[in-house]
């Protein structure tokens, strides 16, 4: 049995803006959004072999000095 998915409030809301917006800016907004599903929707489907490859890979990179320190006072 398939489940009712229902709008947030805040996201309704957030839509009942966005159509204020002009159709271009609706456009980028809608690909931004469309944008960040399907990246969601890749990484749940990445595997705990693929994180863990990515973690040795950031750890590679550090210790062979190609990372700087976050400054988070840096703008």
């Amino acid at each position: 049995m398939e489940s009712e998915t229902v709008m947030t409030k805040a996201l309704e809301d957030s839509f009942k803006e966005a159509q204020k917006l002009p159709e271009r800016e609706q456009d980028q907004l809608a690909a931004a959004i469309r944008a960040e599903i399907d990246a969601e929707h890749a990484w749940e489907g990445t595997s705990g072999d693929a994180l863990a490859e990515l973690a040795d890979e950031a750890l590679l990179e550090h210790r062979s000095g190609h990372t700087v320190p976050l400054d988070p006072d840096e703008h």
